[in-house]
């Protein structure tokens, strides 16, 4: 993917009619968009306290197999996505993949990729299932701390469509 993170104006919120009466939210019409591949990954950051990762990881939680537990309500988040959020397009999605790794000594990076041939990108599907993986690990894993942070949930590649390929800067 190439680096494309130039400033340039800030673009007419595509969700919001502007009428007589004022604006108006609306779910955008992409009828007429060109069908494209098209694939968002996205990640959190869940913290815990100092000294409880490392149990966690070895034992699981008080819940059971916290890693896998979260992979899949991940998974089932990005499929949901267009109901959680209103004005978001529902995605039938060809595929989904949560990974959950150790960042350091307190902290899980949790990755969620979806991916499409559709009308329309996929990054809230990527973003929903990271948000809801990360979720899931504090709710497994809350009876040990309530301690536990999730923070920086953002976007950090998307490809496809008439916007192209788009990748964070580290």
């Amino acid at each position: 993917m190439s680096q494309d993170n130039q400033q340039t104006p800030a673009p007419s919120l595509s969700h919001v009619a502007d009428l007589e009466s004022g604006p108006r939210a609306r779910m955008v019409d992409v009828s007429g968009k060109q069908e494209t591949q098209r694939e968002a990954t996205a990640r959190a950051i869940v913290e815990f306290p100092l000294g409880l990762l490392e149990g966690i990881l070895q034992e699981g939680g008080p819940k059971g197999p916290v890693l896998e537990v979260a992979r899949i309500a991940g998974v089932g988040a990005a499929k949901r996505a267009g109901l959680l959020i209103p004005l978001c397009h529902p995605l039938g999605l060809d595929g989904v993949d949560v990974d959950i790794e150790k960042v350091d000594e307190n902290s899980l990076e949790v990755r969620c990729t979806a991916i499409t041939w559709g009308r329309t990108g996929v990054e809230m599907e990527a973003m929903t299932g990271a948000s809801v993986a990360a979720l899931t690990l504090y709710d497994m894993t809350k009876a040990l701390s309530k301690g536990i942070s999730i923070r920086k949930v953002e976007l950090l590649a998307k490809s496809g469509g008439k916007s192209g390929t788009w990748r964070r800067e580290e």
